[in-house]
């Protein structure tokens, strides 16, 4: 196999291109080699990196992963995101890595295309990104849309497309998205590098809103399935697509629990571990949240779901042969558990169609969707407690968050619309609200100016100065751990009570755990078998197994040595850790001592107990990665 990984830099201000190549060894894939970029060029944070692990191509179902790394604009620090089925046509570039470096005078499609030879074409071409957001169907798909229609003639195989939204010229937390195309139309099985804002560095840092790249380069991939099954019946006495399959259960269809995707599984095994109304729920009684999962979520929300999406079989792939086709759809509305979470109940929304416009309208304009909700949700509180008047947001009235006699369609469509006018008025930058950057600074600037209760409900994560990410959504102390990297699957996200220092030390095993696929470009839905064959397949195919494992393991103590993590600095934040820690006491009936020491010094001093808390996470990551860099 190829000894060597292979990088296309690109000077957008110039258009001018080189290739650079590096060995495999000291190198294994786009995290350790995008971190290395980064850092090579010291103190330069407008470097943009997207490329394919060493297994893309392959016969390895979920190995085409696009992997993104860079200094993120909203995180404050080296971020890893990832878009599925994009590496799939990349690979056919001939190259392992984009860097891309400075900047285009105008808004610019790049084209990359490999057709014949040894060199990619590069051109940088302006257009009026504006004015084709603006153009129906909207946003980021009329942007899809018309650069595959202008461009994808010039391929002699399908191109894919990356495009941005207005989300990416107006806040710090713009998303990139991608669809794959068949017969000259793009489906709706879009795949996003949400986390990160990666879409507003590529707009306003390097002055990129789209590009279109394939090519018909033949490169050496593993294709042998004898050989690789021959690996994994050792292993798992299965074959490769048997393990797959068993691994991929949760996102296909689970026979146990009658329905499939990360929407199906995590709403029908929730219970009363529900958030909702911008995490107000966690200061409810077990009682509360269990009945309103009941009412509003088991009977009608997933029942919709079920009904629509699983029972109808709409489900597609990302554009990648795979057996997990866990992209879950209801027409052209994708569903999955974060997005329609975050913008479902945590707005106070609970029915699919309201929860449909609001999603549709946020990914149009082309938002991370988990921060966008956490925004959204936030923003909708102040709003119902007074705390900001709807002439100061832009918005004509307040949401509809009385739980007692709630209308699910109703007042879940009054929320959602709500939700889409927010959304336009940080679009529009309309009274106080401009996310130029970030929403963490917002909060600490309404505080200031207008009442310090606003900023004690934004539930984020924070970092460096203003560095900030609206966490995963689950009730898990893990989801708010200072983590180099947050947002992404760097942490421990298990319900068990564990003491803080050991939370730590997991979270960091996770990552280096995570890294070993990341590092791979594998989708983490394929985690069942990758995690524990990809060091054996490196070692196969290259010979150096232990090597990789010590570049994954150094690249996460890499990156923690510049975690800046910033303690908790909302209420809502203590609250959330504290509750979950009550519930595992009183609902789960862990009764050890260490988790009532801990209750019992939250009890007497909140904040104090937060901060030695959050310490206590700290030294566990610090201490298990610092050996590692």
């Amino acid at each position: 196999m190829d000894k060597q990984l292979k990088v296309l830099h690109i000077d957008a201000a110039s258009a001018f291109y080189r290739v650079e190549r590096f060995p495999v060894g000291p190198f294994w894939g786009p995290v350790d080699l995008g971190l290395h970029l980064v850092g090579r060029d010291a103190g330069v944070k407008n470097i943009i990196n997207f490329g394919t692990g060493l297994l893309a191509g392959s016969i390895f179902p979920g190995s085409n992963r696009l992997m993104f790394s860079g200094h993120s604009p909203c995180w404050g620090g080296f971020f890893v995101s990832s878009m599925g089925g994009a590496g799939l046509i990349f690979d056919n570039l001939g190259i392992n890595m984009v860097s891309l470096h400075g900047k285009a005078p105008a808004p610019s499609v790049l084209l990359l295309n490999r057709e014949h030879g040894e060199e990619v074409q590069v051109e940088m071409i302006p257009v009026d990104a504006a004015r084709i957001w603006e153009t129906a169907p909207g946003g980021v798909y009329s942007l899809l849309n018309a650069v595959y229609a202008r461009w994808a003639g010039e391929f002699k195989e399908t191109p894919r497309v990356l495009a941005v939204g207005p989300a990416a010229a107006q806040t710090d937390f713009g998303a990139i998205v991608s669809a794959p195309f068949v017969d000259g139309k793009s489906t709706h099985a879009d795949c996003w590098a949400g986390r990160g804002g990666f879409g507003s560095k590529l707009l306003r840092e390097h002055g990129i809103c789209a590009v279109i790249y394939g090519g018909t380069c033949l490169d050496e991939d593993f294709r042998d399935r004898k050989v690789a099954d021959e690996w994994f019946r050792q292993r798992y006495e299965q074959k490769l697509a048997a393990k797959d399959f068993e691994a991929t259960t949760k996102y296909r269809f689970n026979p146990k629990l009658n329905t499939g995707g990360t929407f199906g599984a995590n709403y029908s095994t929730l219970g009363g571990k529900i958030i909702a109304f911008n995490y107000r729920s966690v200061l409810w009684s077990e009682e509360q949240r269990t009945a309103l999962n009941k009412s509003l979520i088991t009977e009608h929300y997933l029942k919709q779901f079920n009904k629509e999406t699983i029972a109808a079989k709409q489900q597609k792939n990302c554009g990648e042969p795979c057996a997990a086709v866990c992209k879950k759809l209801n027409g052209e509305f994708k569903k999955d558990y974060e997005p329609y979470q975050a913008m479902g109940p945590l707005c106070g929304i609970f029915d699919q169609r309201a929860a449909e416009r609001l999603n549709y309208h946020a990914d149009s304009a082309g938002f991370d969707a988990i921060s966008v909700g956490g925004v959204l949700s936030w923003l909708m509180e102040c709003l119902d407690e007074g705390l900001l008047t709807p002439e100061e947001l832009g918005v004509g009235g307040r949401p509809r968050w009385k739980t007692e006699n709630f209308d699910v369609a109703a007042d879940s469509a009054h929320n959602a619309g709500l939700g889409v006018e927010l959304l336009d008025s940080i679009l529009k930058k309309r009274g106080c609200l401009d996310l130029s950057a970030g929403a963490r600074k917002l909060a600490r600037r309404l505080s200031r100016e207008k009442n310090p209760g606003i900023g004690k409900r934004f539930v984020c994560i924070a970092n460096a100065r203003n560095g900030w990410m609206v966490p995963n959504q689950y009730w898990t102390p893990g989801a708010l751990s200072p983590m180099a990297i947050m947002g992404k699957y760097y942490m421990y996200y298990g319900y068990d009570f564990m003491p803080p220092r050991q939370l730590g030390q997991m979270c960091a095993n996770r990552m280096v755990q995570e890294l070993i696929i990341d590092d791979l470009g594998i989708c983490r839905f394929h985690r069942g078998w990758a995690e524990e064959m990809a060091p054996e397949i490196v070692g196969r195919l290259w010979g150096d197994a232990a090597g990789f494992l010590d570049v994954v393991k150094a690249t996460a103590g890499r990156i923690n040595s510049r975690n800046v993590a910033v303690f908790w600095e909302s209420e809502r934040n203590m609250d959330f850790v504290l509750s979950a820690l009550k519930r595992r006491r009183d609902v789960d009936g862990d009764r050890s001592a260490e988790l009532e020491r801990w209750l019992k010094a939250f009890e007497a001093d909140k904040a104090g107990a937060a901060l030695d808390y959050w310490f206590e996470v700290r030294k566990g990551i610090s201490e298990t990665l610092t050996v590692l860099a």
